[in-house]
């Protein structure tokens, strides 16, 4: 994983607006207040859209384009990435290259589900550009008015023409300084666009004549144990689509937030077996549970390694004897690489794409049993209160086991269904309320205790790898014998502040909303 060479990445918040061609629009030189320096700059941009044949990437809100002209002329991948903002990756343009380039193609499979890209569309732009910097020179926005004509490209050609004004924030801007030029611009006579993009405008038509690859079937009660569900998996479900090209480039976190979405959805789909059916659910959720391991190693080999920098930081010169801290990195990272290839051959499997069929189906059409249609505050508190009492078996195994290997295990195993429970809560959270909260604020606290004493049992292993890779080197064990003590003290203080954390979630304020 990692990005390739030559490809890099901006974030881009922006707002477009929609202008009647005879309409006169403040000017733009000075506009709000700014100084728009030398004034307008003219482009002549040429630039030709890819997409699969149902149109995959533009219905998720995705863009791939070839650009000619302009000062970042190039192939462009847009992500969604919050209100109003968008990651662009670029790659350099290659005068002999027309289709598109193999690192952006990857890193649109999740929406293509393996399609071939074709043009779609193409766009001639005559742009003016202005620039609005502060007095420090510093760039805060920059607005282009832009005159589109524009084709779509295939078997049925179209053709249209427009004009729209764009706003972009700069590297020292804010957005409230977007709303101020928003407010100017409406006065002149401008209106927010109705689409995210040029190439929705072109391709509107086609998108609302064919519908979205696995549309809603079915509606459900607003106020039922199955539409809290529903809104839950599907958030979960977004944010593994969100994750998928930043796994694959390897950037920071992905890897966890993409394991913990597809733990939520698997906890959810767990707890809640009688609003959905099972005998359709389960499969699904092994297929998540694959997804975890597979990703595990990369994960757990980046929480060792920060671990053990963080503590071999710590330590006084005088316990660190030879090149550690060099020594620790080079093997975990060796360890890290492999744990993303193992991620990345995951996400690149038909298996995993087979995954995303299975929640979209599921979203589209929920396997409905007697109990999804009755009302979620009534309903999700009996699906709450399994898992309550599932931890509450797995705390008192743990609780009846000597110190120990056996004991540490069954720790691991109440972290997990701890976790379970409090996925659970967060389906429920929207429609119980307070009680809900609170209960999932004990659970956190019980969370992070139970993690710091999974962390120090996991560590320890690596450290006496580590120990016997340096004996083997000619090293001094040492130092790694420190960290191991140090590691086993950690464990120990944890596993202490576990019966405090315990008793104040089984206070009865907490759990009472899960009696009946």
């Amino acid at each position: 994983m990692g990005t390739p060479h030559g490809m890099s990445s901006v974030l881009e918040t922006e707002r477009k607006y929609e202008v009647a061609g005879s309409a006169t629009l403040p000017d733009p030189a000075g506009l709000a207040g700014l100084d728009a320096g030398a004034g307008a700059r003219e482009q002549r941009l040429e630039a030709v859209y890819f997409d699969t044949e149902d149109l995959s990437l533009l219905r998720a809100g995705v863009t791939l384009r070839r650009r000619e002209g302009g000062h970042d002329e190039g192939w462009h991948l847009k992500l969604p990435a919050g209100e109003d903002t968008r990651e662009e990756i670029r790659v350099p343009l290659s005068r002999a290259r027309r289709t598109p380039p193999a690192e952006l193609v990857g890193l649109t499979r999740l929406y293509t589900r393996g399609a071939a890209l074709g043009p779609v569309a193409e766009l001639t732009t005559r742009r003016r550009r202005w620039v609005y910097a502060d007095r420090r020179g510093r760039e805060l926005a920059e607005l282009v008015e832009d005159r589109v004509d524009a084709h779509t490209m295939g078997s049925e050609t179209s053709a249209m023409s427009w004009r729209e004004v764009e706003v972009e924030l700069g590297e020292h801007g804010q957005v409230k300084l977007l709303d101020r030029i928003e407010r100017e611009l409406l006065r002149g006579g401008a209106a927010r666009s109705r689409v995210g993009s040029k190439l929705g405008r072109v391709l509107g038509d086609r998108l609302a004549e064919a519908p979205a690859r696995h549309a809603p079937k079915r509606r459900v009660k607003v106020g039922s144990a199955v539409a809290a569900l529903l809104d839950y998996l599907a958030a979960q479900a977004e944010q593994l689509r969100a994750q998928d090209p930043l796994v694959r480039r390897d950037a920071p976190d992905a890897v966890h937030q993409m394991r913990v979405a597809s733990r939520r959805m698997r906890s959810a789909l767990q707890a809640y077996r009688r609003v959905l059916d099972r005998s359709v659910t389960d499969g699904l959720v092994e297929e998540l549970k694959w997804l975890g391991g597979e990703l595990s190693e990369a994960r757990d080999s980046e929480v060792i390694e920060e671990r053990l920098a963080e503590v071999v930081g710590e330590l006084p010169d005088e316990l660190v004897l030879g090149p550690v801290s060099a020594q620790v990195t080079r093997s975990l990272q060796r360890r890290r690489a492999a744990g993303r290839e193992q991620a990345t051959a995951a996400l690149d499997s038909d298996r995993y794409l087979a995954l995303h069929d299975a929640i979209d189906r599921l979203l589209a059409d929920p396997p409905l049993t007697k109990r999804a249609r009755r009302p979620a505050r009534r309903e999700l508190p009996k699906g709450v209160g399994r898992a309550w009492r599932r931890t509450e078996r797995r705390m008192r195994a743990a609780e009846r086991i000597e110190p120990g290997e056996a004991r540490d295990h069954a720790l691991h195993e109440t972290r997990k269904a701890a976790k379970r429970l409090r996925y659970a809560v967060e389906v429920a959270r929207p429609a119980v309320g307070k009680p809900a909260r609170r209960l999932k604020r004990r659970l956190k606290q019980l969370h992070t205790v139970l993690g710091d004493h999974q962390d120090a049992v996991v560590a320890r292993p690596v450290i006496r790898q580590l120990a016997t890779q340096a004996h083997l080197e000619g090293g001094n064990g040492f130092t790694y014998g420190v960290l191991h003590g140090r590691e086993h003290g950690r464990a120990d203080r944890a596993e202490r502040r576990v019966p405090p954390a315990w008793a104040r979630l089984c206070r009865r304020k907490n759990v009472k909303w899960l009696e009946g």
